[in-house]
């Protein structure tokens, strides 16, 4: 503002300098004289805001003084509805929205709530986030909010990658109620509150001598949740993780608190089991254990037309088996897991590589991809503030800021796949480890993600559908250019006897096939546009990949992985097709009877379960 001000008077004194040298014969002595007195310096030393004065008339002046006149009014203008919007609406300090810390065992703060997801994919904000510390409260809040209609959607750790426990209306986590209530040593059962990770389960019982039968990936889930939307581990002869469940407590509006098992009701036990926290709140879990044992893990690397001739073999022979592909390679990873034997003790087997070694192809392109992408001159030998140092990060931490760079890129995308493969092929070997420390995987930062599950035959005899639907993916990446980011991860799991899960099936010896996609959406990627531009991407892949494979395939996305479509009719064709798999109507039957006023639902709920009547 003093600039303008500055240069506007300069002007002024220029352009009658240049009158009074030419033309002062034809203008007044008056205006000479008062152009003169303005452009002298106030003689007042006291007077601070000589600017805010009037000015003194001013002669005739150009079209061009006055355009500059017209805009430096608008910027004056501009300036001073900024100053005064800022200055009359504050912000306070206890009005800004605040991060929840779900489940940090601490009182949560009484304003809005914001609450996402792990891979930061979906965010709501809320004022109601309930966290009951016992079951008579849980029960308490659950009857109140039945009563005012009042949504408390129950909500995990918040790691289903499509936000499938959110609702800005309200929600209700168990993390709170966190313990362990009964081991029964004899029959290897115990029974926990809903609201316990699996990690926290894990070192409860392990002085019993006991463990979970198989985990998923990571170890941060709730026990209510990871039940409820039919997660899975890996193994062939091993079901999804809610065929663990033995009996379970529900808190439901309509009916209070009930007790099921395949006992008593087991029609509903088998429905609540993988109920999508649609039916009632999960409070208590009774789970089947198992001895708990060390493992014997195998990562190599083989080529699909060697799985081709082992497939069989490495599913019936290896308790825990997964593929990672590596796609625009011909690199498949395979990790076996089996029970140690401290009797024959670990393979005689030397590592050829270092973990340095290993992981150094990664590092020497990210040295290059920064050349190129922040110019040979930016690139400093130390990181720059604020960044980690490359070699103090993990494997999956600097895939993740490779494909940060540009992530789009299918050319780099696929020079990282590369890399990543000969990172594989130098990390060959064994390691021995408990199963919860030997079954986990490292699947890096944010992301999209989608996973299906298929029908894959029986152990005896594999349909090789599993080995066919890899294939045809990958003909669809290389043809339609995909950017598509490593792994590609392929894992197998028994039957389940709970009607909605993707694994359900009344033939005992059934295999299904688990397919994992991703599209990576790092923190670092931090530009909106950008992460506008990625899950565009990903939505593309995943709907070439639907529309060419999932139905001659017989293949359904995961319930924390499915995403409700936006289009109409693509959101009819969705809901067709899982009336064709799974009990529809049974369970919005059950829901209606449970939870009349939907208090417990959320608008995926709705979308994908519309009640016939309403139709």
């Amino acid at each position: 503002m003093f600039r303008a001000l500055h240069l506007r008077r300069s002007l002024h004194r220029s352009l009658h300098h240049h009158q009074n040298t030419n033309t002062a014969h034809s203008l007044p002595l008056k205006i000479l004289t008062t152009t003169t007195t303005t452009a002298t310096p106030p003689q007042n030393p006291k007077l601070t805001r000589p600017f805010c004065s009037t000015p003194p008339p001013l002669p005739p002046s150009s079209s061009s003084e006055s355009e500059l006149r017209k805009y430096l009014g608008y910027a004056a203008l501009l300036l001073g509805c900024g100053i005064a919007t800022y200055y009359s609406f504050p912000f306070p300090e206890n009005a800004k929205h605040k991060k929840a810390h779900l489940f940090r065992y601490a009182p949560l703060p009484d304003d809005l709530h914001t609450v996402s997801n792990w891979s930061g994919t979906h965010e709501v904000q809320t004022r109601v986030f309930l966290q009951p510390e016992s079951l008579p409260e849980l029960e308490a809040i659950v009857r109140d909010a039945h009563q005012k209609k009042q949504k408390i959607r129950p909500v995990g750790s918040g790691l289903s990658p499509n936000g499938i426990g959110l609702t800005r209306l309200g929600m209700v986590n168990l993390a709170l109620m966190d313990k362990v209530l009964e081991v029964d040593e004899e029959r290897k059962r115990v029974r926990v509150q809903a609201g316990i990770r699996v990690q926290q389960l894990v070192d409860g019982i392990k002085d019993y001598g006991l463990t979970l039968q198989n985990f998923a990936s990571i170890r941060e889930q709730q026990i209510g949740g990871i039940v409820q939307v039919g997660a899975h581990g890996t193994g062939a002869r091993l079901p999804p993780i809610d065929e663990q469940v033995i009996s379970m407590k529900l808190v439901t509006p309509a009916k209070g608190t009930i007790e099921l098992s395949k006992e008593k009701d087991p029609e509903l036990f088998y429905l609540a089991r993988c109920g999508l926290g649609g039916l009632g709140v999960v409070a208590e879990v009774t789970l089947q254990c198992v001895d708990r044992q060390e493992l014997l893990e195998h990562t190599f690397v083989s080529n699909m037309k060697e799985i081709k001739k082992n497939h069989k073999k490495l599913l019936s022979e290896n308790k825990h088996v997964k593929y990672l592909y590596i796609p625009y390679t011909d690199t498949v990873v395979v990790v076996t897991c089996n029970p140690f034997s401290k009797w024959k003790g670990p393979p005689k087997f030397k590592p050829k590589y270092s973990q340095d070694e290993a992981i150094q192809p990664l590092r020497d392109y990210y040295h290059e991809s920064l050349k190129k992408y922040r110019g040979e001159g930016n690139v400093a030998k130390s990181p720059d503030k604020g960044e980690a140092d490359i070699s103090e990060l993990s494997f999956t931490e600097l895939r993740d800021k490779l494909l940060a760079l540009d992530p789009l890129n299918k050319d780099h995308v696929v020079k990282v796949n590369q890399a990543e493969a000969e990172f594989w092929r130098k990390s060959e070997g064994y390691r021995v480890g408990w199963s919860d420390e030997i079954l986990g995987f490292d699947c890096g930062g944010q992301q999209w993600v989608s996973e299906t599950c298929f029908p894959a035959g029986t152990l005896s005899k594999p349909s090789m559908k599993d080995l066919e639907y890899i294939e045809e993916l990958m003909q669809l990446i290389n043809k339609e250019l995909i950017p598509a980011p490593a792994p590609i991860e392929q894992r197998w799991t028994a039957r389940s006897k709970s009607p909605m899960s993707p694994a359900s099936s009344k033939s005992e010896d059934d295999i299904f096939s688990w397919e994992e996609l991703q599209c990576t959406v790092t923190p670092v990627t931090a530009d909106a546009r950008q992460r506008k531009e990625i899950t565009e991407k990903f939505f593309h892949y995943r709907h070439l990949a639907q529309t060419q494979l999932w139905d001659r395939y017989s293949a359904y996305e995961h319930w924390a992985k499915i995403e409700v479509p936006k289009d109409k009719e693509e959101l009819a064709t969705l809901r067709a097709r899982l009336r064709k798999r799974f009990p529809v109507d049974a369970y919005n039957k059950a829901r209606s009877e449970l939870d009349p006023h939907r208090i417990l639902s959320n608008n995926m709920l709705e979308k994908l379960f519309q009640q016939s009547d309403t139709i």
